[in-house]
């Protein structure tokens, strides 16, 4: 999905006659970005051309290297222009760069490119003569967008909402004003961060750059609406969105925050099932939300919760907090747990419930001897007094099993909390993201992952064969 991503060509047609004025002008290439170093209208070329100004043309944006090399000099509160300093290695030639500012708001960037830093007197008040235009023109259609952002918002969140009437007003609503068409696929995404050294502004102005994007693709129609620390993406399409297309999307909305946002807002995504339209978007954006709480709260997902692949968490992540405590624990478990070598044998029997009961497959994965494994299996029944033939009594111990993944998880199960895969603001950075996100192993619960084998005991390997008494008769089908 990253690959079919298409901008909306921003700015106005009179804000543009202004730059291409400017432009003309001086004969310099200009450009207007936004307070996120958006690109929002450009002029023709004039020779003057960096590879920075190429790329910003072609994808819409900056890249997050010239985006960050442009914040960190501090511009958002420059009192008056000066020259943004070039950077070779990122193909960036120095620039004269006006703050445009209306009625204390900062609206964005006007950059000429001057490669050697400086420009002529006659120049300078060139550009000074034309930025109250171009402020009050960027500054118009900022409140054009404002209030066709703000109907479109109040149109989604009313199609989110619990009451069914609410819903089906905007669902009528949406269709006739042509926002979104009534695609057969609806899929919502929530992505969500924490309360952060910046400001709610440049939290949710960052979060709705970071979507802007996906408001149409190749493959989607999309809308999005913006609360201080959360934003809600809808997507419909005559197809179904893959996962894999839908967790590169989650991926790349994760970069462009990690560029815009303090680390201490640790954004995260949760991605909501597929669902039949309009009318049913509600059911993908509560699923969405559940999936969110999941990428809170299980590091092992790499902060992309999917509801598809959450499988049984899905229903133990919609109790509270503070029932999700060891009481949910059954008492077998417990009892397994607190025995002698009770974690290897929780980890024996986990195997034994995910592989469907086969003996063969799991004594392959655990790579131990049959005999090794019945003797572990005939353990785990007289120590916890269940059946490993009764379904009743495996889906209690398997259950068991997920609420524990989950507990420790959270830190909650009286065992440290697991931190690996956690992604961090350096893991998201351009330099390192793309082989963090490489090792990814969010589709893969870390409960289904089989745990090293130890070195059988000299219990284990002089155990006498046990006989097929059940537990060699459960195989798969």
């Amino acid at each position: 999905m990253t690959e079919q991503r298409r901008r909306a060509p921003l700015g106005s047609a009179a804000l543009r006659q202004l730059i291409e004025e400017l432009a003309e002008s001086l004969g310099r290439s200009v450009a207007v970005a936004d307070s996120l170093v958006r690109g929002v209208r450009a002029s023709r070329h004039f020779g003057d051309a960096d590879r920075a100004r190429v790329h910003s043309l072609l994808q819409g944006r900056a890249s997050g290297d010239v985006s960050r090399h442009v914040l960190d000099q501090g511009v958002t509160r420059w009192p008056r222009p000066g020259f943004l300093q070039g950077r070779d290695d990122l193909g960036l030639q120095p620039r004269y760069c006006v703050p445009l500012r209306e009625r204390g708001h900062f609206l964005g960037l006007l950059m000429v490119i001057a490669p050697d830093a400086t420009l002529a007197p006659e120049e300078t008040e060139a550009i000074a003569r034309a930025t109250p235009a171009i402020v009050g023109q960027l500054y118009a259609d900022h409140l054009l967008a404002d209030a066709e952002r703000a109907r479109e918002q109040e149109l989604l969140l009313s199609l989110l909402d619990p009451d069914p009437a609410t819903r089906a007003g905007s669902r009528h609503r949406i269709l006739d004003d042509g926002l979104l068409p009534d695609a057969p696929h609806a899929v919502v995404s929530v992505v969500q961060a924490v309360r952060c050294q910046a400001s709610p502004g440049q939290v949710a102005a960052a979060l709705s750059g970071a979507l802007e994007g996906f408001r149409r693709t190749r493959s989607a129609h999309g809308a999005f609406a913006v609360a201080p620390d959360r934003v809600v993406l809808l997507q419909l399409a005559d197809r179904p969105l893959e996962t894999e297309a839908l967790r590169e999307q989650s991926r790349h909305i994760l970069d462009i925050l990690g560029t815009r946002l303090d680390a201490s807002a640790a954004p995260v995504i949760g991605i909501g099932g597929h669902h039949s339209g309009l009318s049913c978007a509600r059911a993908s954006y509560e699923q969405a939300l559940v999936a969110v709480r999941a990428a809170r709260r299980i590091p092992a997902l790499n902060d992309i919760g999917s509801w598809e692949e959450l499988g049984e968490l899905a229903v133990l992540l919609q109790l509270p907090d503070h029932a999700l405590n060891t009481s949910l624990l059954p008492k077998p478990l417990h009892t397994l747990l607190e025995s002698s070598g009770g974690h290897r044998l929780a980890e024996t029997l986990r195997c034994f419930l995910d592989h469907a009961g086969s003996t063969t497959r799991t004594a392959d994965a655990l790579r131990i001897h049959r005999t090794s494994l019945h003797y572990r299996l005939r353990q785990i029944q007289e120590i916890t007094g269940f059946d490993l033939d009764s379904g009743a009594d495996r889906m209690t111990l398997h259950l068991g099993l997920r609420i524990r993944d989950l507990l420790v998880s959270l830190g909650t199960a009286g065992e440290p909390a697991t931190t690996a895969g956690r992604g961090t603001a350096a893991a998201r950075t351009p330099s390192a993201a793309p082989q963090d996100r490489a090792r990814r192993t969010a589709n893969v619960h870390p409960a289904h992952q089989v745990p090293p084998q130890r070195t059988r005991t000299a219990r284990e390997r002089t155990a006498l064969p046990v006989t097929a008494d059940g537990h060699g008769r459960v195989e798969a089908a």
